[in-house]
């Protein structure tokens, strides 16, 4: 479990190949780890979208990540994850273009917020988390899969052990009665996991890379709910959790590992979780748990499909 802590790695942004025609998608890439995931495909020529629900703020990351990098090809993808009609969208928009797509990194997320649905009356933690991710990889696979070898790599957290006892509470997603923010935020992680495991599962003859990650704990803007959803109790929290924290470019290697290294594809290293930095771990035992993986897929696909109508 302490291999959590462990900010010693062999890898670093040095050693990032060139990605010279290489096409990547970050989400939430405005901010915090998905900015400096970005910036350092970006840097190693990769054409990068910037995929965030603020325009502005997505611009703004563009231009910071075009001035430091020199490289013009980064563009903004729009992307609400708690929409699911904003989810596909953005898929169409992105596959209007007829691009190849090499590398997704699922990074954006909320953490431990007070109780809200989405607009399509989804908790927001699972919605955003989980399933605006789901429905967005899963539009986008058949051009992964055509670009192989590609790259999808799952940001969670250690805390998808404070996931529910049963795994993923399936019956209370959106009962508020039963609602607590660090245990759903945990569930929404432990999905991440589980969505990985199911998708490496349905992509074994193939070259797509799927792997999921343990950042480390980062400073960055996921805390920015905690206040909302504890109140003063957040204060010594902050103070314990910085005894640990590391920063974003920190935070962003064992991403970018899994993003580009050769070794993922070398070592065939995939269906795996990675902890900082750049290190291969074990989840819980839940997040091995493959009919959990099926049984979420399964859902996540009935609730789209329900929620859209499909």
């Amino acid at each position: 479990m302490f291999d959590i802590f462990n900010k010693s790695t062999n890898f670093t942004i040095n050693d990032i190949p060139d990605l010279q025609g290489k096409i990547a998608i970050v989400t939430g890439a405005n901010t915090g780890i998905g900015f400096i995931t970005a910036r350092e495909l970006a840097r190693k020529n990769a054409h990068v979208f910037v995929a965030c629900r603020d325009q502005a703020k997505g611009e703004k990351a563009i231009d910071e990540i075009k001035q430091e990098t020199g490289n013009d090809k980064v563009e903004y993808l729009p992307l609400d994850l708690s929409s699911l009609k904003s989810v596909l969208k953005a898929t169409e928009l992105f596959l209007d273009r007829k691009l190849p797509l090499h590398i997704l990194v699922n990074n954006a997320g909320i953490m431990a917020t007070p109780f809200t649905l989405t607009e399509d009356g989804i908790q927001d933690q699972f919605g955003v988390n989980h399933i605006g991710h789901f429905l967005f990889t899963i539009k986008l696979l058949p051009t992964i899969e055509a670009s192989a070898p590609s790259r999808i790599v799952n940001l969670s957290s250690m805390a998808h052990s404070r996931a529910p006892k049963c795994g993923i509470d399936f019956e209370n997603i959106n009962n508020p009665d039963t609602y607590s923010p660090f245990t759903r935020y945990g569930q929404s992680k432990l999905a991440n996991i589980l969505f990985s495991l199911e998708l490496n599962k349905r992509l074994a003859d193939k070259e797509v890379y799927v792997n999921s990650v343990h950042p480390g704990i980062v400073r960055t803007e996921l805390t920015r709910n905690l206040k909302d959803s504890m109140g003063l109790i957040v204060k010594p929290i902050e103070m314990v959790l910085g005894l640990f924290m590391i920063s974003a470019e920190e935070g962003a290697i064992t991403s970018l590992y899994c993003a580009t290294s050769p070794e993922i594809i070398e070592k065939n290293l995939r269906g795996q979780y990675f902890v900082p930095a750049g290190k291969l771990s074990k989840p819980e035992k839940l997040g091995t748990d493959e009919n959990l993986a099926l049984k979420l897929w399964k859902y996540s696909e009935e609730l789209i499909n329900k929620k859209l109508n499909f």
